[in-house]
């Protein structure tokens, strides 16, 4: 017995030092790593000197643009236009899917583009479980990489304020005067609204174009009336904007954007058979009344809408980014104004991306 009593009090001597150590432990334990968030994957850029650090707030002005494996040749095209019109430091932070993590790596390290500064990172799908549903009118409206824009705070970078470019985009100006804009106190971001640009009105009407919420809403339906949105209420579109990432943390954006995407996959509040998809209508509801209204020569948009409508050279030669939402892509045919993007256009070295023209199909 006295053996066992020995020993008892040897375990319990033992435990003791145990759960000092514990203690000690967490009260002198240094700083830890924030883990990465499960949406995402740091893939880093190729060489080690473009990922060895996390850009300061201050240093460069940040951009965000998607890749996906079918259109990663427009993602470069708009990155080489930015790069190319600015003197100040850019850190792009390209998105994509695992199947286009290599390509767009080679893309980058095998061109011309191989000097910029930036890291991949890789989206998982599985968040929009739930709150997507597949619809085949226009199944491009509906990939993933189309909602990345809702969790742009999820991408954890250390910036208060981001660009969010789409990739069928080109940028003629420098793109530290959009990154420049003043936000007001309370708003997220900044976009271009559907009105504000008297020069496209003309070719907006010829073509059917909505520019009002009518065009992405079905205000037949009881939870849309509820909201209180004037119907004629002028749109923006969400291809390009600036984000204040602390305020969209504070008033919750991300949350308000799920909401509605799963009050749609329950109650199909919009379809990708309106004006917009399903990406836009919960950036128009969340934001209605809260954003702050861009220059609008820093986003003519509906270049994409017609193959056979055009805008005045003129009017071209003073637009600081040109955006052709719609169908009809430049690298596609038909498509209007393709000179313009072409100038942009870097060669694929995979040859996996190619140009489809009226005279070749390679």
């Amino acid at each position: 017995m006295a053996l066992l009593r020995k020993i008892n009090r040897l375990l319990l001597v033992l435990l003791v030092l145990m759960l000092c150590l514990l203690l000690h432990g967490t009260l002198f334990r240094g700083p830890s790593q924030r883990r990465p968030s499960g949406h995402w994957k740091n893939l880093g850029g190729a060489a080690p000197e473009q990922v060895a650090r996390q850009p300061e707030a201050d240093d460069v002005i940040p951009i965000v643009i998607c890749a996906s494996e079918e259109r990663v040749g427009a993602t470069m095209a708009t990155i080489n236009s930015v790069r190319s019109n600015t003197d100040h430091p850019v850190f792009f932070y390209i998105v994509t899917l695992r199947d286009a993590v290599t390509l767009t790596r080679r893309y980058i390290e095998e061109t011309q583009l191989k000097g910029i500064k930036y890291k991949i990172l890789e989206f998982n799908p599985m968040v929009l479980k739930g709150k997507v549903k597949p619809d085949s009118s226009r199944p491009d409206l509906l990939h993933p990489l189309n909602f990345v824009r809702f969790y742009l705070p999820l991408l954890q970078i250390n910036h208060k304020r981001v660009i969010y470019l789409d990739d069928d985009v080109i940028v003629q100006g420098d793109i530290r005067r959009l990154f420049g804009v003043k936000l007001k106190p309370e708003h997220a971001a900044a976009f271009a609204t559907d009105c504000d640009l008297p020069s496209t009105h003309e070719m907006v009407r010829s073509v059917g174009m909505q520019t009002t919420y009518m065009g992405f809403l079905d205000y037949r339906k009881q939870e849309v009336k509820d909201l209180g949105i004037n119907p004629n209420d002028c749109s923006f579109n969400p291809g390009v904007f600036v984000a204040d990432l602390s305020k969209w943390k504070k008033q919750k954006i991300t949350k308000q954007l799920e909401k509605w995407m799963e009050g749609n996959f329950r109650l199909n509040i919009y379809s990708s058979a309106m004006a917009g998809g399903v990406a836009t209508p919960p950036m128009l509801i969340v934001f209605h009344g809260k954003y702050t209204m861009l220059d609008p020569l820093w986003h003519v948009r509906h270049l994409g809408w017609s193959p056979d409508v055009h805008y005045p050279e003129s009017f071209l030669q003073e637009a600081h980014l040109l955006h052709w939402n719609g169908p009809f892509k430049p690298w596609r045919y038909p498509a209007v104004h393709v000179d313009r993007w072409e100038k942009w256009f870097i060669p694929d070295p995979s040859g996996e991306f190619s140009l489809i023209r009226p005279e070749t199909d390679y």
